[in-house]
């Protein structure tokens, strides 16, 4: 059967096609495991941007010194409750799944957990890994810093990072966002697809606002100056409590702008400190309920949760495959004719 330009792949064979790319491009096959499990995750629930798509640019970043391929991922647990995780440069996904796993274990013999990570890659949809540790019955907060990429509210160009964060709770409860009022990825697919962007969410490099995706440089705040206070104070929980400066370091010397590496901290709590996980389960699907229940305005079919959306999509992909954006395919065409890696079968 001929390969269609934007073709439908089940899951599975995805993750495998993906690992597959990653191994022969030089990564450890463990962390290229792990990095094609949470960019297929990321598609599975419509993340495009944090999906498969970001593959490509993961296998060029050891040519431009910015992963080590077979970086090893060194735990420290300074006390009980804290732990630090030194990524090397290693690929973000196989980092943040082994925080993830750290805190997990950290919060049942402590109650609760801070684990820090640092010098790690982009880690893509960093919901996957607070939710790794919300399935064994836990909180977990997430939050990640990187270079300057957003403004500061009232700034013309780049002083923040679009600095994630994501809240799990059991469930399936789900919050994951940015401080941006528009992600990086997007105003990238908006122009590979010749789209405008919604006003008020983007800036050219003059500083002006601007919905031409073609000339924006620079996402805005969120919310303005909350946005701001918001990614400047994750920087502080993460970058600084590390000792290990992002923002600051690159805002003084303009050279290090393209330091492409990130920190990232990972807070989870053991519910069975509190009333327990029964009774969590209970109060969240109680608060849940009361919340969808209430009247919807005019046009509004059903009040969301965070993470439904997401949920849904996911279980209707993994039945019915991943579409895969016709540049993305042919990026990782080109990747698979490069390393003679086979391409998936199409759903």
């Amino acid at each position: 059967m001929a390969q269609s330009a934007s073709p439908i792949i089940a899951a599975p064979a995805l993750r495998e096609f993906v690992a597959a790319l990653l191994v022969a491009a030089g990564f450890d096959p463990g962390h290229a495991r792990t990095c094609a499990e949470v960019l297929v995750w990321a598609d599975l629930r419509g993340q495009g941007p944090h999906g498969v798509a970001r593959a490509p640019s993961y296998i060029d970043m050891p040519r431009r010194g910015v992963l080590d391929p077979a970086a090893r991922i060194e735990v420290e647990v300074i006390r009980p409750g804290v732990a630090r995780v030194n990524a090397h440069r290693a690929l973000g996904p196989a980092a943040l799944a082994r925080a993830a796993e750290v805190a997990a274990e950290r919060a049942r013999a402590a109650g609760t957990a801070w684990v820090f990570v640092q010098d790690h890659g982009h880690g893509g949809a960093i919901g996957y890994y607070a939710r790794q540790v919300a399935e064994q019955g836990m909180l977990a907060i997430m939050l990640t810093a990187s270079r300057p990429m957003m403004a500061y509210h009232g700034s013309t160009g780049p002083v923040l990072a679009t600095s994630p964060l994501a809240v799990a709770v059991p469930g399936g409860g789900l919050l994951d966002m940015s401080t941006a009022a528009i992600a990086m990825g997007k105003i990238a697919a908006a122009k590979s697809e010749g789209r405008v962007l919604p006003a008020g969410v983007a800036v050219d490099r003059d500083g002006n606002a601007t919905t031409d995706a073609a000339v924006a440089v620079t996402p805005l705040p969120l919310g303005g100056a909350k946005g701001s206070g918001l990614a400047l104070m994750i920087e502080a929980l993460t970058s600084v409590a590390l000792a290990n400066p992002l923002l600051a370091s690159a805002l003084r010397d303009p050279a290090q702008m393209e330091d492409y590496r990130l920190n990232s901290a990972l807070v989870a709590l053991d519910l069975e400190v509190l009333g327990g996980r029964d009774v969590f389960a209970r109060g969240f699907a109680e608060l849940s309920a009361a919340v969808k229940a209430q009247p919807r305005a005019p046009g509004v079919d059903e009040l969301l949760l965070p993470g439904e959306r997401g949920d849904r999509e996911s279980a209707r992909r993994a039945a019915a495959g991943v579409p895969v954006a016709a540049a993305t395919w042919a990026r990782l065409c080109e990747l698979a004719q490069r390393y003679a890696v086979p391409l998936p079968p199409q759903a």
